[in-house]
């Protein structure tokens, strides 16, 4: 089948979006590809699609378990075979996956990045027929990412063992630094991308300065009809707003990582129903949306990442039609901004601190530890060593990165399901009811050896196969496992931590630039790009977030708040826009220029001087008493 038939038959469309089809012809054809699409872009296809055409299994790696499970339940209900790998699966579980891929004629094998690394899979990967490799968030492998994630650089390991298996690339946010820096690491034959425009013209971008963020909050919503996310930094905060917006008769409810999963399925299919209008969350919230008439989607507190605020403003009016990104801004968030610096990188004799407490907590002599895993809870221990719980958390990434440990925030366990009476007792001293009886029989037709030991289940296919929701299924199971019909364990997740070395003396512990303080640098960077944001008042802010993104060429939105905005001498934004790139322009080479040169462009001398103190108090341009130029001009191309 053609790509388009593959399309149409198994996703129901009917042409492809966007950089969609090229993409999938550059990794059909076995080229190393980087696809750069926004959030809602339908990343997926441009990997399911070309799986479906080619021979041999995909091998997909993501680190959100979460979507890796919407999607392969989703692959399983259009007839397609496709598993997963995560934390918390047994040996057993996972060998018979690994081998099921090897002779089960799957065609997906979805797996987390930390999974590579291991001897069973890498013995086994061998085996398998691999059509390509696709990398779902990029971003994460590249040192100058806002998202770095150490296990990602085991994926180029993988293509030493499979060194004619091309690797397609995808990601929602990166600059062009980290799009080189993800075809290196990659190890890309060739450089090959395919950009598609972060623009989203539909996405109105406001800031909103207030004293008082509770009110403006109430304010918005109130102004604003249609579903809504508001996104906080903490847990608590998450609680505090939705309650504060409960008390004012407006829906909500909150969505944060410590959650159980079954309260997690119940608020989103609440949210994505309708049922519920406003979702207060935490990052954790977002991947994986399906819902496409979100409205407003409001930052409480201002993210430190372009990239992260980018992507969550993404998730607003993916219909097409209009939807209001607000960013609602207090004067102390300048301070609150500049002191995450400090909380995220902590003085190394602070890391090293919390690497010898850690030590003593778990009894880890000096030269022991190598590969040992223990329960770990952040907050018991900050208690019990008497350390701020931001900078330690932060020290226990520092760690990791640095190859010392592997400090997993939330390691899931999957869910767990057997048998506990014979199948010829099964019905016979036991009258279920008529949910029971489906599940029961929805349970013996997907899974084998249930009755002799404990399987791995995942709720949702299962939900799926059974035609309940989540919350309806996790009842039955319950009930069943009450009335000792069958042993259920629910999926749970536990931080943990594991030494990826031996215990050495803390004094002993290197921190190369590369992990520290270029890193530090580089984040110092985004938190400056975020407060230029906030604080510009004269620039266009979709130009502003695409400019970061390296997109230089890209025109005045003409919606958000600044591009509405008159200047004082009736010039509007848009306007004072096809100005400020005309200077630029005469500026491009970087040298000074006397100040009479600007007479020589084609507008009056009263706006000319406007647009002039605007780039000047925005630091675009530099000025002495006689001269200009620009502050950081453009590097020529290689010709």
């Amino acid at each position: 089948m053609t790509y388009r038939e593959i399309l149409h038959q198994y996703f129901g469309f009917d042409d492809f979006r966007g950089i969609q089809e090229p993409i999938i012809e550059s990794i059909g054809s076995g080229r190393d590809t980087l696809g750069l699409m926004p959030t809602g872009g339908g990343k997926s296809i441009t990997f399911q699609v070309p799986a479906l055409a080619m021979p041999g299994i995909c091998i997909v790696i993501s680190p959100l378990i979460a979507l890796m499970k919407d999607q392969v339940a989703a692959l399983k209900d259009r007839g397609i075979k496709a598993c997963s790998i995560v934390s918390g699966m047994s040996h057993d579980a996972i060998l018979t996956t690994l081998e099921n891929c090897i002779f089960g004629n799957y065609k997906f094998l979805y797996i987390s990045p930390e999974r590579l690394g291991s001897e069973l899979f890498r013995t086994k990967v061998v085996k398998m027929k691999v059509s390509f490799i696709a990398v779902d968030e990029s971003h994460c492998i590249s040192q100058w990412g806002y998202d770095f994630r150490p296990s990602y650089l085991s994926i180029a390991q993988i293509r030493d063992l499979l060194p004619d298996v091309p690797v397609l690339a995808l990601t929602a946010t990166a600059t062009p630094d980290v799009v080189s820096d993800i075809q290196r690491q990659l190890r890309f034959r060739e450089e090959n991308v395919f950009r598609m425009s972060f623009a989203r013209p539909n996405l109105i971008y406001v800031v909103r300065e207030t004293n008082n963020k509770e009110a403006e909050l109430i304010h918005i919503l109130n102004s604003v009809s249609g579903t809504a996310i508001v996104y906080v930094r903490s847990r608590d905060k998450s609680k505090e707003i939705a309650k504060l917006l409960s008390s004012h008769n407006i829906s909500s409810t909150f969505y944060h990582a410590g959650l159980k999963a079954i309260e997690k399925d119940e608020r989103q299919q609440a949210w994505t129903r309708g049922d519920i209008r406003v979702m207060v969350a935490t990052n954790a919230f977002g991947m994986g949306i399906d819902k496409a008439d979100v409205r407003l989607v409001i930052h409480y507190e201002m993210p430190d990442a372009p990239e992260s605020y980018f992507q969550e403003t993404g998730r607003g009016g993916r219909d097409g039609a209009p939807a209001y990104a607000v960013l609602l801004y207090h004067p102390n968030d300048q301070t609150r901004l500049a002191r995450r610096v400090s909380e995220n990188y902590p003085p190394k004799e602070f890391i090293r601190k919390v690497y010898d407490k850690l030590s003593y907590h778990y009894e880890m002599a000096l030269g022991d530890g190598e590969g040992c895993r223990y329960d770990f809870h952040l907050e018991e221990f900050c208690h019990n060593y008497h350390l701020p719980m931001i900078q330690t958390e932060s020290a226990l990434r520092l760690l990791t990165q640095a190859g010392y440990l592997l400090y997993e925030e939330e390691v899931e366990y999957a869910s767990r399901l057997t048998f506990t009476v014979r199948r010829d007792e099964l019905y016979r001293n036991y009258s279920e009811s008529a949910d029971q009886e489906v599940v029961i029989r929805t349970l013996l037709r997907l899974y084998t050896g249930i009755f002799t030991d404990y399987v791995f289940i995942d709720e949702k296919y299962l939900a799926r196969k059974c035609g309940f929701d989540d919350a309806r299924l996790f009842e039955v199971l319950i009930g069943l496992s009450r009335a000792r019909i069958v042993s259920y364990i629910p999926a749970r997740r536990t931080p943990s931590v594991t030494w990826l070395r031996e215990r050495v003396d803390s004094d002993q512990l290197v921190f190369p630039p590369s992990i520290y303080e270029e890193r530090k640098i580089s984040y110092e960077g985004r938190i400056k790009a975020m407060k230029r944001y906030a604080l510009s008042h004269n620039i266009c802010r979709s130009r502003l977030l695409l400019s970061y993104f390296g997109e230089q060429q890209s025109v005045p939105c003409g919606r958000c708040d600044n591009c509405r905005r008159r200047l004082a001498n009736g010039l509007r934004m848009a306007e004072s826009e096809v100005i400020a790139q005309q200077i630029t322009h005469l500026l491009a080479d970087g040298q000074l220029h006397p100040l009479e040169e600007l007479d020589t462009l084609p507008f009056p001398t009263d706006q000319l001087d406007a647009v002039l103190t605007n780039l000047l108090s925005e630091e675009i341009i530099l000025r002495s008493p006689t001269a200009i130029r620009l502050s950081n001009p453009p590097t020529p191309a290689n010709p």
